[in-house]
């Protein structure tokens, strides 16, 4: 049994309860709407954030009359006969651009700066739905910098309370001592007295933060995402929980971090223990299966990821002596 939903005039035959979020993913390229908050191996994520809003102008065929208000498409389950517009409504997207500028409010413009740009999620959204110039006046919310275990630094600033990371501690750890404190405007992710988040997991909230506001300190500043080549390995975890199969960041010869593997919408595949990521940085504690496949669109493959030269460049003389310093550079990368 089946049931069969419409998305931006593009029909599918999906199980029932699936959301309309992962019917679109199922379906595939620029329908798929934008998801902060929503992570598919995390039980009850989503319906936080709102960036995946979309609008259902036909609700089912037992009940044509669409939805008054657009909905969550991460928690909203489909409907046979049901037909959603995303890109193809005005409406969403002028609500997209207005969670956006919200989202920006308290997030600070240190993309420069910050070790999650180019991998950052907020940073795409903004380039595709945000606006020019910002109506806010007032002064940011500021937090000052913790440490939240010797591997983890919070910056809470940056944070847009997106709750992954208090899902990951509570569903994948033994215990969990980070979480929301205050209410309102006052909320923030934090630990009393600044307890450290040492158990064999934690790790694992940095790969789900789509910002910046956990960052691994054993990486900060050593430098930008888009100077590093991810090559995919995997090695014999001692850790029943933990299959060991990662993405290595090299500079070089040199394995600046190592994070857990992560699918097309940029979500874990498998959770990994904190000795593979913090403490295996050599080449020579894995198993090498080849270069990470990376998006054309990420900042990642820019100019230097599986660059092949085109059919007419190995040809012409010209040509070549005129691409030889981006021989040289994709060489030397």
């Amino acid at each position: 049994m089946s049931v069969k939903v419409t998305i931006d005039g593009i029909a599918i035959e999906v199980e029932p309860g699936t959301s309309i979020l992962n019917a679109a993913r199922q379906i595939g390229g620029d329908i798929v709407p934008p998801a902060m908050c929503y992570y598919s191996k995390l039980k009850d994520s989503g319906g936080k954030c709102r960036t995946c809003l979309v609008k259902v102008s036909k609700g089912s065929e037992k009940d044509p009359r669409p939805m008054p208000k657009l909905v969550a498409s991460c928690r909203t389950a489909v409907m046979d006969g049901m037909e959603v517009q995303n890109i193809t409504s005005p409406e969403v997207i002028e609500a997209r651009k207005g969670i956006v500028e919200m989202l920006l409010v308290n997030h600070p413009l240190d993309c420069p700066i910050c070790d999650q740009a180019g991998e950052c999620h907020l940073q795409d959204l903004g380039f595709e739905h945000g606006a020019v110039k910002t109506r806010y006046e007032f002064d940011r919310r500021t937090f000052e910098k913790i440490d939240i275990g010797d591997k983890i630094q919070l910056h809470m600033t940056r944070c847009i309370l997106c709750y992954r990371c208090v899902f990951v501690a509570d569903q994948i750890t033994d215990h969990r001592i980070h979480g929301i404190l205050n209410r309102g405007d006052h909320s923030e992710i934090s630990t009393y007295i600044q307890h450290a988040v040492d158990n064999d997991f934690s790790g694992n909230v940095i790969d789900v933060c789509p910002v910046g506001a956990l960052t691994d300190k054993t990486f900060r500043f050593k430098n930008r995402v888009w100077f590093t080549k991810p090559v995919e390995a995997h090695r014999d975890c001692d850790h029943p929980k933990c299959n060991g199969k990662v993405t290595l960041w090299y500079k070089g010869e040199e394995v600046l971090r190592v994070t857990a593997r992560k699918d097309q919408y940029g979500e874990v595949e498998e959770f990994i223990c904190n000795t593979c990521r913090f403490d295996k940085k050599k080449t020579s504690d894995w198993v090498i299966e080849g270069p990470r496949k990376v998006s054309n669109k990420s900042v990642i493959s820019s100019n230097h990821y599986d660059f092949i030269p085109l059919p007419v460049v190995k040809t012409d003389p010209y040509l070549i002596e005129a691409n030889k310093e981006q021989f040289e550079r994709d060489t030397r990368l």
